[in-house]
């Protein structure tokens, strides 16, 4: 069984999410989480967010289902690019620099662990 949850429009760059994205992917969801709290990057916040969601999503899924922490995978995690804001900032002598304030969309994909082996078994 698996969930998903994503976080669209977050404002930072893309580039600085996956610095924190790497640290957890194919980690269980308890030392992910252990991971992202005591992260200090400024995007490990958003991440351990999501991350939550995920889980809070599998578990809405089946409610008669009682899943572990440690029993559950960060399957899959991944960040894209969202829209770029054109800004202009005021320079000396009359210029003006381009500020491109970008933003990504974070999705992680949360599993239990018997789902992970049996897509293994069958590769």
């Amino acid at each position: 069984m698996e969930a998903k949850a994503t976080h669209r429009y977050i404002p930072s760059s893309p580039r600085k999410m996956r610095f924190v994205i790497d640290l957890i992917r194919n980690k269980t969801v308890d030392k992910a989480i252990e991971i992202l709290h005591f992260d200090p990057h400024h995007a490990s916040k958003d991440a351990e967010k999501v991350l939550r969601s995920a889980v809070s999503n599998l578990y809405n899924k089946d409610a008669n289902i009682k899943h572990e922490l440690s029993d559950l995978l960060v399957k899959e995690v991944f960040v894209n690019q969202g829209p770029t804001m054109k800004r202009m900032l005021p320079a000396p002598m009359g210029r003006a620099y381009r500020v491109r304030k970008r933003s990504n969309h974070l999705t992680i994909v949360v599993a239990t662990k018997e789902l992970k082996v049996k897509e293994e078994l069958n590769q």
